[in-house]
């Protein structure tokens, strides 16, 4: 029997109460499918930070490297630490010292929900985000501090090992699905950094003639995700771009509650981070109001990577037995709690 060790990272918020549910359902989906599931649950998070002066350990990133995955809820609990400190030195820092270099998303509905377009039509959206620079790779600084003459910048990194490996990552999954990519910029306005991911947009497309290429400009494809969702299918976008598009998805596929992500290095490996992207949310923390199904789907997306497919697609035709049903947190109309709904979900297996 082949077992997988897996860090859990419960973090702030409503995170630990999601992957306190989910946790018991993936494990329910490995003693089915016949896999061993270990989980290492870590403290990092904000209260971490309070006690220790830092989100995680000097050598957190090296203990994950031990990992064969990473199982996230969520960080953040600005009451307490500034958004900008436990967002960089615990989540981008996990990203970035594991060149977890790409960040996958899904956009689609689930069985029995709905969403706010009023379109009969479905959709399926990939959205795949660069993940370790562009416009968050931290470069810049402030001088003259607190004066009139103060200035802050904060510049942009894109490398062409980067933004080509993110756009061949596309290019692979637009293959795998309807063969259809759409690569987002902004380069009638960024004539640097947007129209060199143009040219290597152009350059790594030569090696997919059997891919459907269509440039977008951000503006014109948030739009379009709005109005028309049917006509994409993989959205590659930069960092900063990515991580907008990626909450439009959410927000036609029925909210925050239904978002997750895969973070993971397509070239080199290692251990993946998954993780809801709905945030720490803690005006309802502790309530068990939250949804636990972008955990749950995260979970799916982990087995997926870890190479259980079986598993992977159990545990989301169990999800959508439950949404099917019309049962649901109150996000979703209904009056499940966080653990009730898992709870089904587990029994649906």
């Amino acid at each position: 029997m082949k077992n997988y060790r897996v860090a859990l990272l419960p973090g702030d918020g409503i995170g630990t109460e999601v992957l306190q549910a989910a946790w018991p359902v993936l494990q329910a989906v490995a003693d089915k499918q016949g896999f061993g599931l270990e989980g290492d649950w870590l403290p990092w998070s904000c209260d971490y930070y309070l006690e220790q002066g830092v989100m995680m350990p000097a050598n957190g990133v090296e203990q994950l490297r031990a990992f064969d995955a990473i199982y996230l809820g969520a960080v953040g609990l600005p009451a307490t630490v500034p958004d900008h400190i436990s967002l960089r030195e615990l989540l981008l820092a996990i990203r970035q010292g594991l060149d977890l270099s790409v960040n996958e998303r899904p956009h689609r509905l689930l069985a029995g929900v709905t969403g706010p377009l009023r379109t009969e039509k479905t959709f399926d959206i990939l959205c795949i985000r660069e993940n370790t620079e562009g416009e968050y790779s931290g470069a810049g600084g402030r001088v003259h501090r607190g004066g009139d003459l103060e200035v802050a910048v904060e510049t942009s990194i894109f490398t062409r090992a980067g933004v080509e490996r993110v756009l061949r990552y596309g290019f692979e999954q637009a293959r795998l699905r309807s063969g259809k990519l759409a690569s987002v910029t902004k380069s009638n306005a960024q004539r640097h950094s947007m129209v060199f991911w143009d040219e290597m947009t152009d350059r790594v497309a030569a090696d997919y003639p059997d891919v459907e290429v269509t440039r977008y400009h951000v503006d014109a494809i948030a739009a379009r995700m709005i109005t028309h969702p049917e006509t994409l299918d993989v959205v590659v976008a930069s960092n900063l771009f990515g991580d907008i598009l990626s909450d439009i998805g959410a927000a036609i596929q029925g909210g925050l509650g239904f978002a997750a992500s895969a973070n993971i290095n397509p070239v080199s490996g290692g251990p993946g981070m998954f993780e809801p992207v709905h945030g720490s949310a803690p005006d309802i923390m502790g309530k068990g109001l939250a949804n636990p199904l972008a955990t749950l789907w995260a979970g799916a997306l982990m087995l997926q990577h870890m190479g259980e497919s079986a598993g992977a697609a159990a545990l989301m035709t169990a999800i959508e037995t439950v949404t099917g049903a019309g049962a649901g947190t109150p996000d979703m109309g209904g009056s499940l709690s966080t653990a009730e709904l898992a709870q089904a979900v587990q029994n649906a297996l």
